[in-house]
């Protein structure tokens, strides 16, 4: 049963308690063998009110006024009561042997005997606690668990099998609230899925408050990509944070991406698209700045594709942006080793994804691509904001669905402002104009 807590909740001070992130509890788990995972009977319910406050959950129903005299779902405090709890009882093992999240417990060990001594140990805690496991849902002993929506073995994390059949399913989104759902599902596995940021792209824009929906190409591509890449998955190796990590990075002109391994084996995917100010960074700024969030584990070894890094430690003259990201980054135990792009596959092309894309695009579709990309890059959709009524803003105005400032038309370049001459021009020679003139900016 599920009462509405609104009103008590509206006049409760509210009590935060920290909520175990799943990634670090994943990286816990690294060179276990044997798991066991206990779920609790109705968690919530082996938690007694206080006594005298039992009035305080009083509810009305056509057979009269009942409370509840155990923790009800619904109270603004009780995910945060609940997780204290499991924490007071468990504290001895978690981080040992155990992590857990609410009423899941994951019990992990290296060998069966030691798994078996670990079972016990944790069995009299939730004895001594009087906390009861629902034995239809508890798993023992096997080296293959379901835990949060992952599949742990001892190789490595996969995707449940269960989320991929969701997502292989998944309809084509007619509404908002439909890629919002589809794209909290496929988030929670990004790890998964290399250069997720820019694959999603296209449908973020959509959820963008105002913005007009409009399932075009290049959303049923980025619909279609994602479901193609979560159903096949890779698996992905837990972290040992005894061995040397290697960061392989790169940046591109709108955006930056990463894999981080460990003897040549994937542990996670990384990749961002650029956008506001980011985007007028240089080369170097671009290659810097993708350290800061790529940054991880205990001894990170970085091979970067651009010399110039290698010597970020021996500048003395630093700028206040230069000088925030290296002293985050100098948190970290790190080597930068220089790798040139032919060597630096994987990240160079998660980097480089969206500027080989729009050049295809401009060779098969010629200009017609410049008319579409203009709703969705960042340069340009504020100014065509202004300019879709038909009259001219500022310097910019519309003309045959293409944007131009003063006689120079507005084209999508690797996220830069990029102005042709446009003229008489046919569109042929004005693809030569384009291509001959990309140096051009603003």
């Amino acid at each position: 049963m599920c009462v509405d807590c609104r009103a008590i909740n509206n006049i409760t001070i509210r009590y935060r308690y920290p909520i175990p992130r799943l990634d670090d509890m994943l990286d816990e788990l690294s060179g276990a063998i044997i798991f066991t995972k206990i779920d609790l009977r109705s968690g919530y319910h082996q938690i007694r009110m206080k006594l005298g406050d039992e009035w305080k959950t009083a509810f009305k129903t056509k057979f009269g006024l009942y409370e509840w005299l155990v923790m009800p779902f619904g109270l603004t405090n009780a995910p945060s009561t609940f997780m204290r709890l499991m924490n007071e009882v468990l504290r001895p093992f978690i981080g040992l042997f155990v992590v857990v999240y609410f009423d899941d417990i994951l019990i992990y060990s290296k060998s069966m005997h030691e798994h078996l001594e670990h079972l016990r140990a944790v069995f009299d805690a939730l004895r001594a606690a009087r906390l009861f496991g629902n034995i239809e849902k508890c798993i023992f002993c096997t080296q293959r668990v379901t835990f949060l929506g992952y599949v742990v073995t001892p190789q490595g994390i996969e995707v449940d099998s269960k989320k991929i059949d969701a997502i292989r399913e998944w309809p084509t989104p007619t509404t908002i609230t439909q890629i919002r759902s589809f794209l909290g599902l496929a988030g929670f596995y990004r790890r998964f899925v290399p250069n997720f940021s820019s694959i999603a792209a296209p449908l973020h824009e959509l959820t963008k408050k105002d913005a007009p929906f409009s399932w075009g190409d290049s959303r049923e591509v980025a619909f279609t990509t994602l479901k193609d890449k979560l159903t096949h998955a890779p698996l992905l190796q837990l972290p040992d944070f005894n061995k040397v990590f290697e960061l392989e990075c790169d940046a591109s002109g709108i955006g930056i991406g990463a894999v981080l391994l460990q003897e040549g084996k994937p542990v996670a995917y990384f990749s961002e698209k650029l956008s506001g100010a980011s985007l007028r960074y240089s080369t170097y700024d671009k290659e810097l700045y993708a350290l800061v969030p790529l940054s991880m584990a205990s001894r990170v070894y970085n091979p970067f594709d651009h010399e110039a890094l290698k010597h970020i430690r021996t500048q003395t003259n630093l700028n206040r942006r230069h000088a925030t990201w290296v002293e985050f980054i100098e948190s970290f135990p790190y080597i930068i080793k220089h790798k040139n792009g032919k060597e630096n596959v994987i990240a160079d092309a998660l980097s480089r994804r969206y500027t080989m894309l729009s050049r295809l695009d401009f060779k098969i579709f010629g200009l017609q691509t410049v008319k579409d990309q203009y709703v969705d890059d960042a340069d340009f959709k504020d100014i065509l904001a202004h300019c879709m009524n038909g009259k001219p803003w500022g310097k910019f105005h519309m003309q045959d669905g293409f944007l131009f400032r003063a006689n120079n038309l507005c084209v999508f370049q690797q996220a830069r402002f990029v102005f042709c001459c446009y003229g008489k021009h046919t569109e042929a020679v004005l693809w030569d104009t384009l291509v001959s003139t990309r140096h051009m900016r603003c």
